[in-house]
């Protein structure tokens, strides 16, 4: 641990900042992961509806910096195409 106060409040400062951040992420795990459980169950209305959350969740997060914006493009563009699928086969 460092001796200078300033040192010592900014370490504190970023192991609160690591948490905070570790939790959006973590955040963003469960929604993805939501997504893809209805995509799984085949069911197209509650996969679209738990992907326009994701989608709010994942870009508020990209434009905190939390998430870089080309991989949230990414999530997003590979589930849309998997809900796609869902409702050709329906």
């Amino acid at each position: 641990m460092a001796n200078i106060k300033s040192s010592k409040k900014d370490a504190i400062a970023s192991e609160k900042r690591k948490r905070t951040n570790n939790k959006k992420r973590s955040r963003i795990k469960t929604y993805i992961k939501r997504v893809l459980f209805y995509i799984s169950k085949n069911n197209f209305n509650k996969a679209m509806f738990s992907f326009i959350q994701m989608q709010s969740i994942l870009d508020k997060y990209s434009l905190q910096g939390i998430i870089h914006k080309n991989k949230v493009a990414r999530y997003k563009s590979n589930l849309l195409i998997k809900i796609k699928k869902i409702n050709e086969n329906n």
